[in-house]
């Protein structure tokens, strides 16, 4: 599939006044016991995963960054939520988006898997805000709520535009949950297949080396792909306030702190005091391997520290205990870490 470009662009201000950039400190000869540490638990914990997975790990404070296979590209999934939401954010800020706008949603709006809205909609629609339809999206990872998020912050385009400008590299934006689900099942989209079980139903009857075909194409070179490092970086640069105004950079880590799914993902791992604002993604499965099955955010210490984290495992067959129990082994392998420098005496 094709490489979505991002070529750097120069940051045009929807923050008044940002921070110096922090580069990424990768492995040198330098490094602190606790560094090393880190960067051989998460190459441990990657390399012994039985499927192509990806991690990230980064300090949001000081850049050091430990990673596997962080600059392959995985399957996003809902993990690409979190770009749509940024995306309308920071159109909030510049005044081009109102959040408070009241949208009604109809049957038409309708797209695919997972729509918990799709129970609050009567005979005259259901009508809210801008703002509840991106909380939806985020936080019960509502794929209808993000499709008009999307949708009034510009489509497609507007999120692709929005990652060059703030040279966001390693991140891809695909064309939307429809034809992307669709694409991945060998199917074009039918708008049919929003309702009941029409687009199962149909992927059921795609001929088995047809279906095999665009599994494994997507797979491959995933349209909605991102590297772990990408997100880690936008993440890191999130919390940092390099993206968004003080208020949004807040409200967006707020929704993403109360996020319902994959409670036993990375939100597994977490000890006494620590917490999380995440994301999570979850693909499609085809005889027996799932495309895309993962979990995103910024891991918050009792003192204030912050991580940046991602584990993206593009394709699997294992079960979902192994894979859970990989995602909070990354967080544990983050809070170590977070103790041996404060044992060794580093700056805080």
């Amino acid at each position: 599939m094709k490489l979505l470009g991002l070529a750097g662009l120069i940051l045009t201000g929807t923050v008044s006044a940002q921070p110096a950039r922090i580069p990424v400190r990768a492995l040198a000869n330098n490094v602190t016991p606790a560094e090393r540490e880190l960067d051989t638990r998460v190459r441990e914990l990657g390399r012994a995963f039985d499927g192509e997975v990806g991690i990230a790990v980064r300090d949001v404070d000081t850049g050091f960054a430990a990673s596997w296979h962080g600059d392959r590209f995985y399957p996003q999934q809902s993990v690409s939520k979190f770009w749509v939401a940024l995306t309308a954010l920071q159109r909030a800020d510049a005044g081009r988006l109102d959040l408070d706008e009241r949208v009604t949603v109809t049957r038409a709006d309708l797209t695919l898997f997972h729509q918990p809205i799709a129970g609050r909609i009567g005979a005259n629609g259901y009508t809210t805000t801008l703002g509840d339809l991106m909380f939806r999206a985020l936080t019960q990872s509502d794929n209808t709520c993000n499709d008009i998020v999307l949708r009034h912050a510009g489509g497609p385009a507007a999120v692709r535009e929005m990652l060059e400008r703030n040279r966001l590299e390693g991140i891809r934006f695909g064309p939307g949950e429809r034809l992307l689900q669709a694409g991945i099942a060998g199917l074009r989209w039918q708008p049919a297949f929003s309702h009941g079980n029409a687009f199962f139903t149909a992927r059921d009857a795609v001929p088995a080396e047809r279906r095999r075909a665009a599994f494994e194409h997507y797979v491959a070179d995933p349209v909605d792909g991102a590297t772990p490092n990408g997100i880690a970086n936008g993440l890191a640069r999130l919390q940092r306030g390099e993206l968004l105004s003080p208020a949004s950079t807040r409200r967006l880590l707020a929704i993403m702190s109360q996020t319902h799914t994959g409670p036993n993902r990375l939100r597994g791992g977490l000890e006494a005091g620590w917490t999380i604002s995440h994301k999570t993604g979850t693909g499609q499965v085809y005889d027996g391997e799932q495309a895309g099955y993962n979990d995103i955010g910024i891991l918050h210490a009792p003192d204030g520290h912050n991580y940046a984290l991602a584990v993206m495992i593009g394709r699997t067959g294992t079960p979902l205990a192994t894979r859970m129990a990989l995602m909070q082994d990354v967080v544990r392998a983050a809070i170590a870490y977070h103790d041996a420098v404060a044992a060794e005496g580093g700056d805080r």
